[in-house]
């Protein structure tokens, strides 16, 4: 007789077994998630529930799982079920309708388009010590080539602004913009930053310098929000070409991009372009010093397995840059957004 009591899992071994199990099927929620948006689940139900033969004859699922598909998303509180009516969620028509301002179906498409094929080669990026992208993503000229197909660029700002939306309205709350009449968001995409700054703070002209090729897309997105005559766009390069004199300039999710050279290199123009008195916010996701926050320190990796020298930094090598440039360091904080940011905010001298 088999004695099993030499194999009882101890007190808790279970719950600790499932859990790495848990973390080993991460992707299976990813996977459900991201392919729902590209097949338009949500967009589809933001008319109403719909019976789930109706929902996979519209979208063209004929999976023999197709409702088991749909009881997943149930599962995991983006759909919401009525017998055999499926209808989006509150968490799913906020975010995951393709109209909606605070849209993440940018943000759930890129990943699923690149950065999930680039994770796949993780081991191989440790063991070779380089980017695993399928685009590519290398050398000064990356971003012009990659931005070249209009679309692909829009997917990428799409993506972007999914994040900085909720950015912007942390640094329109946080400074204190009395005396203020400018604001430049270096490396600022299409304008959402800014155009979300200027709504916020109406008193306020906003200039966006940014590579040429993305002025359509900056013109589409100013003519939908309405401030197309508050905000300028710059097309240039921002280590070439001039950054417009003003009172608060930032810079979010920008220096990670950039070996610590050029990082430093950037602000230094920056502090150029500001009037005396001016601020620089810089936002980013940054490790702390204690290197426990576990998702700054995914997103590094996520940065390095896209671009070779892109990464997180950590807030002390922030505040030294700006240091460097001759900023004063007036505070560092992370924040509540998305992607749990820090800002770190220097002045520059009033004469």
């Amino acid at each position: 007789m088999t004695d099993v009591s030499a194999h009882t899992t101890t007190d808790g071994a279970v719950a600790r077994a499932r859990a790495v199990v848990r973390l080993n099927t991460a992707y299976f929620r990813a996977k459900v998630l991201q392919s729902a948006v590209e097949l338009g689940v949500f967009d589809l139900l933001d008319g109403g529930p719909q019976p789930a033969a109706d929902i996979c004859a519209k979208l063209g699922i004929r999976h023999r799982l197709a409702v088991d598909y749909l009881d997943a998303l149930t599962g995991l509180g983006l759909l919401e079920r009525d017998g055999d009516r499926y209808g989006n969620s509150a968490t799913a028509a906020e975010f995951l309708v393709s109209d909606r301002p605070a849209y993440l179906g940018g943000t759930a498409r890129q990943h699923a388009k690149l950065h999930y094929h680039a994770w796949g080669k993780l081991a191989d990026a440790m063991r070779e010590g380089r980017a695993q992208s399928a685009v590519a993503a290398q050398g000064a000229k990356a971003y012009v080539n990659y931005y070249e197909d209009l679309e692909q660029a829009r997917r990428v700002m799409t993506h972007m602004d999914a994040h900085n939306g909720f950015t912007a309205d942390e640094i329109a709350r946080q400074l204190d913009w009395r005396g203020y009449t400018t604001v430049t968001d270096v490396g600022g995409a299409r304008g959402n930053v800014a155009a979300r700054i200027v709504q916020a703070v109406p008193h306020l002209r906003g200039h966006v310098v940014d590579l040429p090729a993305l002025r359509p897309l900056f013109d589409e997105l100013m003519a939908q929000l309405g401030t197309a005559g508050q905000v300028q766009f710059h097309g240039g390069d921002f280590f070439a070409d001039p950054i417009p004199e003003s009172d608060v300039i930032v810079v979010g999710h920008v220096l990670a991009d950039w070996p610590q050279p050029r990082r430093v290199e950037l602000l230094r123009r920056c502090h150029a372009a500001l009037r005396p008195g001016g601020t620089v916010v810089v936002y980013d996701v940054m490790v702390d010093d204690d290197r426990d926050d576990v998702e700054a320190l995914l997103q590094r990796l996520n940065s390095a397995m896209i671009r070779d020298d892109m990464g997180a930094y950590r807030v002390t090598e922030c505040a030294g840059y700006l240091r460097e440039v001759g900023f004063t360091v007036e505070k560092a904080y992370r924040t509540d957004t998305i992607t749990r940011d820090h800002f770190v905010i220097g002045r520059k001298a009033a004469s």
